[in-house]
């Protein structure tokens, strides 16, 4: 197993029509998400305008978790429904897709037989969890949303700090064992390729 941190300040973030998107990450670390040959990809945007419309994405499939504030998400022909902090709506990105209200969301998207799982913790300070850790997955990223929190990698004590991104590969571990320096709130996309 292995692990890399992101920091913020090496996300490339991107003006849209509706406000910012931020991309945390993309893997293959080399595909380039304007050609569409990425496997999984994870950004955040930054919702200001309080009607948008969704990127058309033939062939990918989307998981959106709101971060912040709240919004009613409609999928043409299918269901629309409200999402607030922590909720999350999967949908295929083919579908016609708009939203009323201003966010922070977080996204993940996948192509193929990539397939992904995303879920949040909230820690209070000096608080520990063990995140149970599924088999069928071989990366775990956890973005730091807010906060502080340390990470027990075999014998060495990470730091994340807020806003960055921390990768684990080749996962070897049944749980992960994390510990809040500060109230934090955490975002674990757990990906299978």
């Amino acid at each position: 197993m292995s692990y890399s941190i992101i920091r913020a300040d090496k996300f490339k973030t991107i003006n849209w029509s509706g406000g910012i998107s931020t991309q945390l990450y993309i893997y293959p670390e080399t595909s380039d998400y304007a050609l569409r040959n990425f496997d999984f990809r994870l950004s955040s945007a930054k919702v200001e305008v309080e009607k948008s419309d969704f990127t058309a994405l033939p062939s990918v499939s989307r998981k959106i978790m709101i971060l912040d504030g709240e919004i009613e998400i409609s999928h043409k022909n299918h269901y629309t429904k409200k999402l607030q902090q922590f909720d999350v709506d999967e949908f295929e990105g083919d579908w016609q897709t708009s939203s009323i209200g201003i966010c922070t969301d977080f996204n993940l998207m996948t192509r193929g037989n990539t397939k992904g799982q995303l879920s949040s913790i909230s820690l209070l300070k000096n608080k520990t969890t063990n995140f149970e850790v599924s088999k069928e997955y071989s990366k775990v990223i956890v973005y730091l949303y807010s906060g502080k929190i340390t990470f027990l990698f075999e014998t060495e004590e990470v730091i994340l700090n807020q806003g960055e991104l921390l990768i684990l590969d080749q996962i070897m571990m049944k749980n992960m064992k994390l510990t809040a320096v500060e109230n934090s709130k955490l975002i674990v996309s757990e990906i299978s390729i």
